[in-house]
């Protein structure tokens, strides 16, 4: 029932963007259709089942959310001197990080919080190890530089989900 909540809640949020407007027509006509797609859709496809929806999971969603806004920032910064500064080092690489987080949403919130950070991409993920490109991966046999780029949201995402 939790992740047709969350679907619903989402679909809602996502009508109402689309049509600029909270005008009574609006709300209800978006409610039920949300309400409608969700009930069916959570059937097939329980993309939130291993969501945790608990107040210790709302406070991990928003450190997850404040830690990306600050590495979007750091990252913006540090790849704007690079290309400002051509004295700065960069060594692109292709690195390999192992993750703790199980479940598939998870993963893919990892995989593209990395990736909406600037100087890192997400190429693949193949079970618990993530492949990603990196603008300046240095010396690839320091696992500290490359693990550290997970570890600030993973340890946010694992109280958010389930497993």
């Amino acid at each position: 029932m939790k992740h047709g909540t969350l679907s619903g809640v989402l679909m809602l949020g996502i009508w109402f963007l689309l049509n600029d407007s909270l005008s009574g027509e609006i709300f209800v006509s978006g409610l039920i259709l949300s309400l409608f797609l969700a009930l069916w859709s959570s059937k097939f496809f329980p993309v939130f089942k291993h969501v945790s929806l608990t107040p210790k999971s709302l406070w991990a969603f928003l450190r997850f959310t404040g830690v990306f806004l600050a590495e979007l920032i750091r990252a913006n910064v540090d790849v704007a001197l690079r290309v400002l500064s051509p004295s700065l080092p960069i060594k692109p690489g292709i690195v390999a990080v192992k993750t703790r987080l199980k479940d598939p949403l998870a993963r893919l919130m990892l995989a593209n919080a990395i990736t909406l950070t600037p100087g890192t991409f997400t190429l693949d993920i193949r079970d618990d190890i993530l492949y990603i490109h990196w603008i300046d991966a240095g010396d690839v046999h320091d696992n500290l530089e490359t693990d550290a780029i997970v570890q600030k949201f993973e340890k946010h995402l694992e109280a958010l989900f389930d497993r």
